[in-house]
């Protein structure tokens, strides 16, 4: 009973968590370079770090401020200075970036951008991109940014904003999708996308463009 009471308050204390935003996710991928990820950084009012990150994070001059993973790459010495904000989950279905993802939502963040997740291994790279489609359907709004570009997942129709010249990379995460594009230099009119890298390589031609679509999910690469 006693043991109960416990668990019942340390859960109403983490579901009241205050989350100030905005919220940043620190992948353990390459830590970032460019000033646009560098700048969304050192504005998070929040930054939840992968357990991987920690070490990146420290060596760079910020503070996480929840670190979250299966600690399987964390430092002693990280694991015993941080200790009061660590979230330890041990299950292996899902990433540890998938699991800081879980751990925001779980609180009542319905933003959030990410940095960090590629620039390493390959296949973590892509994993991670991918994942960004499942990530659209628990927030509310999310992107990915790295040193080249921003990735964007959408559910459904989008205006987005643009400027002539910026390179444009459409992934259709759901096969045989038909997709219809306003305002892209190579125009998407009712096309099949049934491999990913067949709506790679387009360009904007001013200040917005559309993607149009139904039922459906995509992922958006948009250069800075």
């Amino acid at each position: 009973m006693i043991l109960s009471l416990q668990f019942k308050i340390l859960f109403t204390t983490m579901s009241g968590t205050k989350f100030p935003n905005p919220v940043v996710i620190v992948a353990n991928g390459c830590f970032p370079q460019h000033a646009v990820p560098l700048k969304a950084l050192q504005d998070a009012g929040t930054i939840v770090c992968c357990d991987g990150a920690v070490k990146k994070i420290v060596e760079h001059g910020l503070e996480p401020g929840y670190i979250v993973g299966d600690m399987d790459s964390i430092m002693p010495l990280h694991a015993a200075q941080y200790a009061h904000i660590l979230h330890p989950s041990a299950e292996q279905e899902t990433n540890d970036l998938t699991k800081a993802v879980h751990f925001c939502r779980a609180h009542g963040v319905e933003k959030v951008c990410i940095v960090g997740a590629t620039g390493e291994r390959d296949d973590h790279s892509i994993g991670n991109i991918a994942l960004l489609a499942d990530y659209a359907t628990m927030l509310h709004s999310v992107e990915m940014l790295t040193d080249h570009g921003r990735f964007t997942p959408l559910l459904a129709s989008s205006t987005l904003e643009s400027y002539a010249g910026q390179q444009v990379s459409v992934f259709c995460m759901t096969p045989r999708l038909r997709i219809v594009s306003e305002g892209l230099k190579y125009p998407l009119r009712d096309a099949v996308f049934d491999s990913w890298w067949k709506g790679t390589l387009n360009e904007a031609l001013d200040s917005r463009f559309r993607i149009l679509f139904e039922k459906g999910k995509v992922i958006l690469f948009r250069t800075y």
